[in-house]
């Protein structure tokens, strides 16, 4: 398979690249994560997002513990071909760990102060409950 298309991304020195994961029909911004190739490839192959997540070193296939998958419908570069954008349909309307629709659940005021602007949709603990 010819991957030209991989090799025309700006990949940071650490090999990933910054990836937002936008809401198909709605264009509301859910997340944003890292890709590295093999994330990327992936997300291409299965039509279902998959990051590295910087935290655990390893590929993260998203929902795979809270079931809140994201089904690609788009994979886009940017202008200087230095981040993704996903267009996604979220499973399950929550794309943050906090329970939140989206992670951009806080907004700068007037006062200089960090807003919550968004509800909890639901338990974070009853998301990621363990067995």
């Amino acid at each position: 398979m010819n991957d030209a298309w991989l090799e025309a991304i700006k990949w940071g020195p650490d090999g990933l690249v910054p990836a937002i994961a936008q809401e198909r029909g709605t264009g509301t911004i859910l997340m944003m994560a890292w890709m590295n190739r093999e994330s990327l490839e992936l997300t291409r192959a299965s039509g279902h997002a998959v990051y590295w997540s910087r935290s655990r070193a390893r590929l993260w296939h998203k929902g795979e513990e809270s079931g809140h998958q994201q089904v690609v419908h788009a994979i886009r570069i940017d202008c200087d071909a230095d981040v993704v954008l996903l267009e996604v349909e979220q499973k399950g309307g929550i794309a943050c760990h906090t329970g939140r629709h989206n992670c951009f659940y806080r907004q700068l005021d007037e006062a200089g102060d960090w807003v919550e602007i968004a509800p909890v949709l639901k338990d974070p603990d009853a998301i990621y409950a363990k067995a």
